[in-house]
């Protein structure tokens, strides 16, 4: 039961935290004064942390004193995320959280100065950036309130759909409008940059999908007259060859792996070790391509004997490449003839990727199905997303929706052959 006590003109109210000083074996009390309590008032205050203490709810002061840096060090020691996750959120904390709120306890973080730093955050750094020390951020607090016992009654970090402060319109990447032919004019930049298989791989980059990693991650035994024979999971192999393997066939490759660099979170100065990852978010997955680039695929193998489908120009790994640089910039933008010893023919710059990133290729895939009458679903599932809601969980893409696509695909090709992709 609370204990009530008076401290000069204070009304003071002491009550049993539940715990025990392991030194001495005494229970452990917290208190709090007021100058205008009456005695009453002071017990059902303590009659409610009491009643906190019992329901969980309760946050002793002295819990809330951890300093923010011991929390964050406790808490990104605790979450099971892919080491590269947590590279990046150690390197998050380290630039601007632990700067600003390392010797700061929990419970004197307050909506107030978070919303202050926000504010100078945002003046200085990029959205994208903001929105990720934001997030981190959001996440340390919000684990605060959930641990038991609790750290903390309550978030500092408010809601953002809250209407306060001048409205800000959400930054979005500006677009171009994507034809087929500027996706084959990469192609042909691409085939004079890095030769034929820089043709294809432009070409698999633009009719896929495919993240960047996962170009670099296709192995030889994912890509037809290959796969699925040769997958050496039993189960995955006699469904993919009872799919696409039968009277009518169709030709597929299988996007199984990315090539990155596997981050170790306490070394953050090093590049990391380069290793075959499952695609981001999981999203393993069966591509079905057209005659055309099945074709090209074919040739290319034949080509050379490497482990990669698209081996760099020295023949190594593309990870290992500054591939923007060397690669996707002389491609996009072009160059001016050149004769003499290093002599090179003028390549036209592509507009429509302007200063873009190579990302912007998986864009464009999914407007170019829509455009020719692709569901949803199989949209989604070729770009290695998980479609929400109901629609997600009664949804799946049939044969009937691959085989359309096949021939969306390909008709898209002939065309932009025929000359007529300045329409698409």
């Amino acid at each position: 039961m609370p204990y009530i006590e008076w401290r000069g003109n204070s009304c003071r109210v002491r009550w049993d935290t539940g715990r025990v000083n392991p030194d001495t074996g005494k229970k452990i009390y917290d208190s709090k004064s007021r100058s205008d309590w009456t005695e009453e008032e002071a017990y059902e205050y303590g009659l409610d942390r009491e009643s906190d203490l019992r329901n969980g709810r309760m946050v002793a002061r002295a819990d809330g004193r951890i300093l923010l840096k011991d929390w964050a060090d406790l808490w990104i020691k605790s979450i099971d995320l892919d080491p590269t996750s947590v590279y990046d959120y150690r390197k998050r904390l380290r630039a601007q959280i632990i700067p600003e709120w390392g010797t700061t306890p929990l419970n004197e973080i307050s909506t107030i100065k978070y919303n202050v730093w926000m504010k100078r955050l945002r003046a200085n750094y990029s959205a994208n950036y903001v929105r990720d020390i934001r997030i981190l951020f959001g996440m340390l607090m919000d684990d605060a309130v959930a641990h038991r016992p609790p750290l903390l009654n309550i978030s500092p970090v408010p809601k953002e759909n809250r209407r306060r402060g001048r409205y800000v319109r959400p930054q979005r990447e500006e677009k171009e409008t994507v034809l087929t032919q500027d996706l084959h004019q990469l192609a042909e930049n691409a085939r004079e940059v890095w030769g034929f298989t820089g043709y294809v791989f432009m070409l698999t980059k633009a009719y896929t999908g495919m993240r960047l990693a996962e170009m670099f991650g296709l192995r030889r035994e994912f890509v037809g007259p290959n796969w699925p024979e040769c997958d050496e999971d039993k189960q995955r192999r006699e469904k993919a060859l009872k799919r696409y393997c039968g009277k009518d066939p169709l030709d597929v490759i299988r996007v199984q792996w990315q090539h990155k660099y596997r981050m170790d979170p306490d070394r953050p100065d090093d590049r990391g070790v380069p290793v075959l990852a499952l695609p981001k978010y999981g999203s393993e997955r069966s591509l079905v391509i057209p005659p055309f680039l099945a074709a090209l695929h074919r040739e290319l193998l034949d080509s050379h004997d490497s482990e990669w489908v698209f081996p760099a120009m020295g023949g190594g790994p593309l990870l290992r490449t500054d591939f923007n640089t060397y690669y996707w910039k002389p491609v996009r933008d072009g160059h001016k003839a050149r004769e003499g010893r290093y002599a090179r023919p003028e390549l036209k710059p592509v507009a429509a990727f302007a200063g873009k990133r190579i990302h912007l290729l998986r864009h464009a895939h999914s407007p170019h199905l829509e455009e020719d009458g692709i569901a949803d679903v199989a949209i989604e599932e070729r770009l290695g997303h998980i479609l929400q809601g109901v629609r997600g969980v009664y949804s799946d893409v049939t044969p009937a929706m691959e085989r359309k696509i096949v021939q969306v695909l390909q008709a898209r090709w002939e065309k932009a052959h025929d000359g007529e992709g300045e329409a698409n």
